[in-house]
């Protein structure tokens, strides 16, 4: 019973995070910017939103949620989610030329509020 009540879970879960992706992406075009990818997948796993604003190009991470029971959403993100995130930007660049900024933004999507945080975490190799 547990397993049929935990993939109903996770179909729910997954459906909540699709809608925080789209109003995500709405938010960034009405400020501005470009989605060059939205779920890109490479070998270290998916990027929510590649976007581009001018010569920055922003990796996102979106969380979604309804309550702050597991606390705020970006603090989801864990440590292992940054190191896959740069792995894949690395990824993004192999073979391109990087003629931008990089930064690696969260976006919170939080009872229906967007709270954007810029340059959430940092590699110096960019």
């Amino acid at each position: 019973m547990a397993v049929n009540g935990g993939r109903a879970q996770d179909a729910k879960n997954k459906k909540l995070g699709k809608l925080g992706e789209k109003k995500a992406r709405s938010y960034l075009r009405k400020n501005g910017w470009k989605t060059v990818e939205k779920n890109y997948v490479n070998p270290f796993g998916e990027v929510d939103i590649i976007a581009r604003k001018g010569d920055v190009l922003a990796f996102i991470e979106v969380k979604t949620r309804l309550s702050d029971e597991f606390g705020a959403p970006s603090e989801a993100v864990t440590a292992s989610r940054r190191r896959k995130y740069i792995l894949a930007a690395k990824y993004y660049f192999a073979g391109r030329e990087t003629d931008c900024t990089v930064r690696f933004d969260i976006i919170e999507v939080f009872r229906g509020r967007i709270n954007c945080i810029e340059n959430a975490f940092y590699d110096g190799g960019y």
